[in-house]
Formats: C-alpha cells, sequence, structure tokens
C-alpha cells in the first residue's frame, strides 16, 4: 500500500518562492490504478518526481508496504527506485541500440534480478503485454508507437516494483491504441499487484482508472 502524508515541496526562485506541492495526502493500494489529472503547472511533475523519489520532499511522508521513503538518502533513493518503482513515460525512452527484450533485461540488471531468471522474465514480461517473440529481437526503431509502450510497460513491471508512474502513457499514441495501453496497464496492475499511478491530461483515460485525483496549484483532492 502506498500511503502519502502532508507532502510539501517549494522551490526558491530569483522571482520567488514556487509553492509546487501542498500538504498532499493520499492512499492507494495494491492492484489499483489512479488517475492523477491537472493543468500544466498544477504539481503533477513535481509530485511525481517525489513520489518516484527523484527529488525529495521538504515536510510530508511517503510509506510504502510500511517502509518510510521520504527521508531516505541520495544513495537509498536510488536503491529503492532501481527496484521497487516502475516508470512509463510519454516518449517511451526505450534505449534506440537494443532491442525490445534487451531493453527489459537491462532492467533486470539494474534491479538485481538472478541473472540466470532474466531471460525467461524479460519473455514473460513481453507474453503479457501481447509482445509475441518475433517482436522481441525488433529495435524500438522497428517497432509502432503502441507497440514501444508495450515495451515500455514490460520493462516497468519487470522487477516486479511495488509502485508504477505513468506519465502521460497515452500521450503519444492515437485515441484506439491508447486505450488499449489504459487497460493493459489496469490488467498488469492486477496480474502483479502493483498500484498504478497515471498523470494524464484526457478525462476519458482518467475515467478508466478506478479513481479520480486532482491536483491544482500543488493542492490535491480526490473526484468523485
Amino acid at each position: 500500500m502506498l500511503k502519502v502524508e502532508n507532502l510539501n515541496k517549494t522551490f526558491h526562485t530569483d522571482a520567488g518562492d514556487v509553492h509546487a506541492v501542498k500538504k498532499v495526502s493520499f492512499s492507494a493500494n495494491h492492484g489499483e490504478m489512479v488517475a492523477i489529472i491537472g493543468a500544466s503547472g498544477s504539481g503533477k511533475s513535481t509530485l511525481l518526481a517525489l513520489l518516484g523519489l527523484l527529488d525529495a520532499p521538504d515536510e510530508g511522508s511517503i510509506v510504502i508496504d510500511d517502509v518510510e521513503l521520504a527521508n531516505l538518502d541520495s544513495a537509498g533513493r536510488t536503491r529503492f527506485r532501481s527496484r521497487g518503482v516502475g516508470f512509463v513515460f510519454q516518449q517511451f525512452n526505450l534505449i534506440p541500440n537494443l532491442s525490445a527484450k534487451e531493453n527489459i533485461k537491462l532492467a533486470l540488471e539494474f534491479a538485481h534480478w538472478p541473472k540466470e531468471d532474466r531471460d525467461a522474465r524479460a519473455d514473460a514480461m513481453l507474453n503479457m503485454v501481447g509482445l509475441d517473440t518475433t517482436k522481441s529481437d525488433r529495435r524500438p526503431a522497428k517497432l509502432s508507437g503502441g507497440e514501444q509502450q508495450r515495451v515500455a510497460i514490460a520493462r516497468a513491471f519487470a522487477a516486479q516494483p511495488q509502485l508504477i508512474l505513468a506519465d502521460e502513457p497515452t500521450g503519444s499514441l492515437d485515441r484506439s491504441t491508447g486505450q488499449k495501453i489504459v487497460e493493459l496497464l489496469r490488467s498488469a496492475a492486477t496480474q502483479q499487484q502493483a498500484t498504478v499511478l497515471v498523470v494524464t491530461h484526457d478525462e476519458k483515460v482518467a475515467q478508466k482508472a478506478d479513481r479520480r485525483l486532482e491536483i491544482e496549484d500543488g493542492v490535491l483532492r480526490e473526484l468523485a
């Protein structure tokens, strides 16, 4: 379970302080997909960076399965992020000179997955996202946008992280493909029992989630 309490983040600039995240509190269960919506500059990216341990909050608590993360030092954040958090990005962020399967195996290497098990695990993850063996040896440039995002999802879930952060995962895809990707995220969340947070500006994507949260001027609230 993810539990966030009173999370605050302020950036100090020449133009003054920017209160990007203000006393954010919420929780999400394993196997649950939660959508976070908000306008540009609302605090979505900052919140995602805090939850993904890419930045540290000024105040507040981030707990995953009874482990407090907010106060970890840089090395501790890196260790937990490599194993406990998976990322899915709008632009896929696959390594272009590696095949689909190699992209997944590299993520497993970073997570210190047993070397002898990485090949089978990568195959299993490609199968989970509906890519057959004819696609596993292709580099990203030889895959469609939807196929690349499937690889990105397989990579994100590969090391069995507790938390998946998906940042506009359908933003570079047509609507039909985007809907398939959202359903795939939901299915993978259930299968892997991970908590999935999807940041999106697309209300139709948000409606596919189990719950919807909205952030505005750094303040988070739950939508009915």
